[in-house]
């Protein structure tokens, strides 16, 4: 798998770019963050038992494009199997591992191998990787007489990660913690991961899974969540899991400890690639966030912060008397006035007159939860981008169809009867610019 691994890795990840200034915007930003501090990845057992390759492909190529992740990884299946085979029965209570004294040098063996195992996988996909199996998390124990050796941490050594991450190597931990009194004590790993990312402070949260995401009713993978919009509403769907509320609630907790810009992805290892360097994404990504604002009403909007953001977001300003020709229907808007998509009317049809995100605001999944918002509303809608425009890729994905004419490409979404396409092409390529010429 050497090379192979990698290189189809990479080939899955281009054949999603229309045009590589995506990733090149992406690797800027990623690179330009303290590499101990890029990304924490949660990985779980099963994924290492299932998907061990395509799990040190990705890997592999975040260290190739100079990106250093840190790996925190369970082994649950592991476990499971090797305390059935010495005889230990695997019990829960409150979602932790019951872990008597005997089960300590079983559980240490099993996370051990599943360790070696990613960091042997990274190195045979031509990638660097540091075994960090203990010595990372001092903890305390919690009630012994309920959960026998398991520990909650109570503090982060980096020593170990620093080293491994200034020697080019990923370092990968296992979920094992240490007492004062020196002794082995077994470690729930979204614990683990809570008390990384807290004296981290990473850029990316990933949590590698086999579903790729958190699913809908549906069973679809859902695409983007702004907790400060959506959680309320998703709580109240009457298809919601315990689970799912639990995981939520857990992810949460992390953003609340981290800075605005920081965010969370659940994926698959074979689309962590997509996932991290492409406007669509491939997984669920979900930010503390900003609320999303709706304004159906011209006098409610703030239109100088308005023209600023497509100012900036264009590199051009609307050309004189734009507002007062426009149509004005919608304006689905963060509250910092950051990404908004305006929607027009064109005749009985929703047209997206401006979609403008800041530069600073990309990979943050604004784009995304207020372009959720406006489908929402909108589910039948055209619109049209310069051929040459880098977001085309996004609207690719998130088109029905695309026809390409002259300099501009017309997209519509949801347009049930094709008969009416051309015409509508027509008259979208037809209609004037709306910003001022460059230079």
């Amino acid at each position: 798998m050497t090379g192979h691994a990698t290189r189809a890795t990479i080939v899955q990840l281009l054949s999603h770019m229309r045009d590589g200034k995506e990733v090149r915007d992406y690797l800027n930003r990623f690179s330009q963050i303290d590499q101990s501090r890029f990304a924490v990845v949660k990985i779980g057992g099963a994924v290492i038992r299932d998907d061990l390759d395509g799990l040190a492909a990705a890997l592999t190529f975040l260290q190739t494009v100079g990106l250093s992740p840190i790996i925190v990884h369970g082994g649950g299946p592991q476990l499971d199997e090797a305390l059935s085979a010495s005889g230990i029965a695997s019990e829960r209570v409150n979602g932790l591992r019951v872990t008597p004294e005997a089960a300590i040098p079983v559980i240490r063996k099993a996370l051990s191998a599943a360790n070696i195992a990613i960091v042997d996988a990274i190195r045979e996909c031509g990638g660097r990787a540091a075994s960090v199996p203990t010595g990372v998390f001092d903890a305390n124990l919690l009630d012994e007489a309920v959960y026998g050796r398991v520990g909650e941490p109570s503090g982060v050594q980096l020593d170990l990660i620093d080293a491994a991450v200034r020697g080019g190597e990923i370092p990968v931990l296992a979920c094992l913690g240490e007492t004062e009194d020196g002794k082995l004590v077994n470690i729930n790993a979204d614990h683990a991961v809570a008390a990384l990312v807290k004296v981290l402070q990473p850029y990316k949260i990933i949590f590698l899974t086999e579903t790729g995401g958190l699913l809908d009713d549906e069973g679809q993978v859902i695409s983007t969540l702004n907790l400060a919009s959506d959680r309320e509403r998703l709580f109240a769907a009457d298809w919601i899991t315990g689970g799912m509320r639990v995981k939520i609630d857990q992810i949460q907790a992390l953003l609340d400890d981290l800075p605005l810009t920081s965010s969370v992805s659940i994926t698959s290892p074979a689309a962590l690639t997509q996932e991290l360097f492409t406007h669509a994404g491939a997984g669920t990504l979900i930010r503390r966030g900003e609320k999303l604002l709706t304004f159906e009403n011209r006098a409610d909007v703030d239109w100088p912060r308005l023209e600023a953001l497509i100012a900036e977001a264009f590199g051009r300003k609307p050309i004189a008397g734009y507002w007062d020709q426009l149509k004005f229907e919608r304006l689905f808007v963060t509250e910092n006035y950051r990404a908004a998509a305006l929607v027009s009317r064109l005749g009985d049809v929703a047209y997206l007159d401006k979609f403008a995100v800041l530069e600073e605001a990309r990979g943050e999944g604004l784009a995304r939860a207020v372009w959720q918002e406006m489908i929402d509303y909108a589910p039948r809608i055209y619109w049209r981008s310069r051929s040459a425009n880098p977001v085309n890729s996004f609207y690719f994905q998130e088109c029905g169809g695309a026809i390409r004419k002259g300099d501009w490409t017309v997209f519509w979404k949801g347009e049930s009867d094709l008969s009416i396409v051309p015409g509508m092409v027509e008259k979208i390529h037809g209609l004037p610019e709306t910003l001022e010429r460059k230079g």
